[in-house]
């Protein structure tokens, strides 16, 4: 066949460069370490992009569903840095960014019947290589807040919401997707299940009761918790309590670096 025209390196006289070039919102496997099954299978959505000088025209999309491809089945938090390596190399990029969004699935036991049930938590890993690597993970984990104001003025009850905490980690070492998580669920009213019998709903119940907390008492919370962790050196904690009773959410958040 004769030779094609390559269009993306025809030169571009604009003088402009392009931070992030790429594919977005993939669907694709991976494999997740579970800390109590060695591993988990998962469906990711997927974004990869890589700077572009401003002398090309264009990069070369079809190179980042090979570079998939030739990890079919084997794309795990500990060969990110392999790929964002052929990222750069087959793209002739400077920096290279992967981002993968996925459910995360933990067995939880109700507190009182011991009832089993598989809990979703939503995570994510970013990993961006350049002259130096970055590597971050973020889960968000639901628990129930119990409004402290609330109890405090009512002779009947108080109200309480879902509250989801999303916290972003940078490490110094490895770290476990469950740790993380029961971290988060130590520090707020009491912690939310998928299955649960009357007799464990009188307990979450009357747990979140005596343990009232606002969104500004969660982070705060977290944040102590994790500052006990010597393999975390960066952390963003937030937290968005579901308003039962309010047309709004609460919201706060904490930065903290240790680096």
């Amino acid at each position: 066949m004769p030779q094609m025209p390559d269009l993306q390196r025809s030169p571009d006289t604009r003088n402009i460069p392009i931070d992030k070039v790429g594919v977005k919102d993939i669907r694709y496997p991976i494999v997740v370490m579970d800390k109590s099954k060695v591993e988990q299978h998962t469906v990711a959505r997927v974004n990869m992009y890589v700077d572009l000088p401003h002398h090309f025209k264009g990069t070369h999309m079809s190179r980042f569903i090979e570079i998939l491809n030739r990890y079919r089945g084997e794309i795990t938090m500990r060969n990110m840095g392999e790929i964002l390596q052929e990222m750069k190399d087959r793209l002739e990029a400077s920096c290279a960014h992967m981002e993968l969004e996925f459910p995360y699935f933990i067995e939880k036991q109700a507190p009182v019947s011991r009832a089993r049930g598989l809990m979703e938590y939503q995570c994510r890993l970013r990993g961006t290589l350049g002259e130096t690597k970055d590597f971050l993970l973020a889960v968000t984990v639901p628990v129930t807040s119990l409004c402290p104001c609330s109890k405090e003025i009512s002779s009947r009850g108080a109200h309480n919401q879902r509250s989801a905490v999303t916290v972003e980690v940078r490490m110094k070492k490895f770290i476990w997707i469950e740790d993380l998580i029961a971290w988060v669920e130590e520090c707020g009213s009491a912690p939310v299940y998928s299955l649960l019998k009357r007799e464990d709903e009188k307990a979450v119940t009357e747990q979140a009761y005596d343990h009232p907390m606002f969104v500004e008492d969660i982070v705060r919370a977290v944040t102590e918790r994790l500052q006990a962790v010597p393999e975390i050196n960066w952390f963003r904690v937030a937290c968005e309590n579901f308003e039962s009773i309010h047309n709004h959410s609460a919201y706060a958040l904490v930065e903290v670096d240790r680096r």
